[in-house]
């Protein structure tokens, strides 16, 4: 039986080398390492804390198209075509990746999500058996990263080849190279598709899909139509003993009810407790939060 889901705003409070410094008028200004970058943000609403010179110190400024994550990064300053990020995950150790200016309008990490990591890892370490962890839609591999780093066998399943091998040079820069994490370029739902019929079971599940995607061979994703089909394989790959379960969507006009009743249903067989809520993130200039993400998380704690 399931207890009631909780509301959370939940904050990754353990950055030193990220910082959301201000945000406004469509705007957000972040601080990734040691670079500043002005990018879109829609929800940002209100008016920007800090005065304009500290916007202008901004090293590049992120200019969207009308076409979704679409646009180009307008340079001010000269920035290191990629450079490294640290991130202290508690009581397991620090991860160090790499970090760049892509296309689009992201740069290879989303600092809010560190919530989790710390969460997942934590649940690991106190778990005193084998845990057997799942990451879909893995991109750069962080969280896969820290599910290992604290002691987790890893599956890591992206599309994106580009994105699995930036992954498997964040391994090699955190030292855990050595860890057991396998690295699977493929469609999430044919993936798993094939897991269910392998008899493959988990203990731990990453879900952290795009809005809309394609597969490696041109498969496509829609979050409305493709995810309940995959909560629905993937439940028949939880193991009798799961650990947690984890999702998050960006984008999307579903609320964190909706995800905690969808993740609720997968769910159902096993006891546990269900938190869902905001993924946020606090400006330094102005003590505000801006919502970056909806997520639901079942853990058998």
């Amino acid at each position: 039986m399931q207890n009631s889901p909780t509301y959370t705003l939940l904050e990754a409070k353990n950055w030193r080398d990220y910082e959301l410094i201000d945000s406004g008028d469509g705007l957000k200004l972040e601080r990734f390492g040691k670079y500043i970058f002005a990018r879109p943000e829609s929800q940002a609403m209100w008016s920007r804390a800090l005065p304009q010179k500290d916007w202008d110190a901004a090293h590049a400024v992120f200019q969207p198209t009308a076409e979704e994550s679409g646009g180009h990064w307008d340079f001010k300053k000269r920035v290191d075509e990629k450079w490294e990020m640290t991130y202290p995950l508690p009581k397991v150790g620090e991860l160090k990746f790499e970090v760049m200016t892509t296309p689009g309008r992201h740069l290879g990490v989303f600092p809010e999500v560190a919530a989790h990591w710390d969460f997942m890892a934590g649940l690991v370490q106190k778990a005193n058996r084998p845990v057997r962890v799942l990451n879909l839609f893995g991109y750069t591999g962080l969280a896969s990263l820290a599910a290992a780093a604290a002691g987790a066998q890893v599956t890591h399943v992206d599309a994106s080849k580009k994105s699995v091998g930036w992954a498997r040079e964040n391994q090699a820069l955190s030292k855990l190279s050595e860890k057991p994490i396998r690295w699977i370029v493929e469609d999430a739902i044919k993936y798993m598709q094939r897991e269910e019929k392998r008899g493959t079971k988990y203990d731990g599940i990453i879900l952290d899909p795009p809005k809309f995607g394609r597969g490696p061979k041109g498969e496509v994703w829609e979050v409305y139509k493709s995810l309940p089909n995959l909560f629905e394989i993937c439940r028949a790959c939880l193991s009798d003993n799961p650990l947690f379960v984890i999702a998050t969507l960006y984008a999307v006009r579903a609320s964190a009810i909706h995800v905690a009743q969808a993740l609720a249903e997968m769910m159902k067989k096993h006891n546990g407790n269900m938190d869902s809520g905001e993924l946020v993130t606090r400006e330094s200039s102005a003590n505000r939060l801006l919502s970056q993400a909806v997520y639901a998380r079942w853990s058998s704690e």
